[in-house]
């Protein structure tokens, strides 16, 4: 099992953040897209480290285009030496047309074709092949010497896709190189929903799980005291509740029969009452969506959570604060 933790995608602190998680034994290093571009971190990063695997985490799919996602993609992939990891999402429909200005319809649809579509471009400068890329949402015919970047020495770059609904988890099966499982996933979810989603997608494609590498970010609360316990688990309860007030995200309470606490949370969250919202997520709960424990019980428990499903493990622990702990944490996970 691969572990993977968080990159600053603050510009000032991305080169250093990344340098730790390196240092700390992460494989893998992820960066958000919230506040700040991630693609710019992404570069930094690369700079500043030599081995661990660079990928966003996730970058806005409908923000952008698939010719200019594909151009980031080849540069930080060549930047990289092969490291970078394309990790896109839909977002939801308000932040798409109110916050970005851009079109909204058919998500799962538009994201395999916006995948495909980069795809096309990438054989383009890969292969020499005819440009010739004609969808109901994208079309890509146009590409002279001047604006080909010519073969990648590092092949093309993964793409994951981060997937939560049915729907846009089988376009992961089919078109992608891997899926960025939510952190807001449950054990039972995954199992029964995730999993047999990717299958169908993969088999509409001639392929299998074995083709497509799974991400588990996963909430976890942890720390060396009771105090940094007590902190960390405040936090996750309102992040938890945060993605809860989603109404996309309402399939997953459901699996469990707490249907109606989106709702709840919705309602909240539209009345900023956004610190009211954590105290909502019992302990019955935050156990469902996080690996709660002590350093040394993180290893175990995520093994026998998602141990025989899941390829890479993303989470993010203050190793700077005992790095000689964290090492271990990370190698016990390695050894599964």
């Amino acid at each position: 099992m691969k572990v993977d933790g968080g990159i600053s995608a603050t510009l000032s602190e991305a080169g250093a953040t990344a340098r730790e998680a390196e240092a700390a034994g992460y494989d893998g290093g992820w960066v958000a897209e919230t506040s700040h571009d991630p693609f710019l971190a992404m570069a930094l990063a690369a700079e500043h480290t030599e081995r661990i695997e660079l990928g966003t985490g996730i970058a806005v799919a409908f923000a952008r285009n698939p010719m200019n996602l594909a151009n980031l993609a080849d540069d930080l992939q060549r930047y990289s030496e092969g490291r970078f990891i394309l990790g896109l999402g839909s977002q939801i429909k308000p932040h798409i047309t109110k916050r970005f200005s851009m079109e909204w319809s058919h998500p799962a649809a538009r994201m395999r074709e916006l995948v495909q579509a980069m795809h096309a471009i990438w054989d383009t400068w890969q292969d020499g092949t005819k440009l010739d890329f004609r969808g109901d949402f994208y079309t890509h015919t146009l590409m002279t010497p001047f604006f080909d970047p010519g073969p990648n020495p590092f092949g093309r770059p993964k793409v994951f896709l981060a997937a939560v609904g049915e729907l846009m988890t089988e376009v992961v099966g089919e078109v992608c190189d891997g899926i960025l499982c939510h952190a807001f996933t449950t054990e039972a979810y995954l199992r029964e929903v995730t999993l047999p989603a990717l299958e169908r997608g993969a088999a509409k494609a001639g392929r299998s799980l074995d083709d497509i590498e799974l991400s588990g970010p996963a909430f976890v609360v942890t720390g060396t005291n009771d105090e940094e316990m007590a902190a960390s688990a405040v936090g996750v309860r309102k992040q938890i509740a945060f993605y809860g007030s989603t109404p996309a995200y309402r399939g997953v309470l459901e699996r469990h029969g707490w249907g109606e606490l989106q709702t709840e949370l919705n309602g909240l969250s539209k009345q900023g009452r956004w610190d009211d919202m954590g105290t909502l997520i019992d302990d019955e709960m935050l156990d469902t969506f996080a690996i709660v424990g002590e350093p040394e019980q993180l290893a175990p428990r995520m093994r026998a959570r998602y141990g025989d499903v899941v390829d890479r493990i993303s989470f993010y622990v203050p190793y700077s604060s005992d790095p000689d702990r964290w090492s271990q944490v990370m190698a016990d996970l390695k050894a599964a």
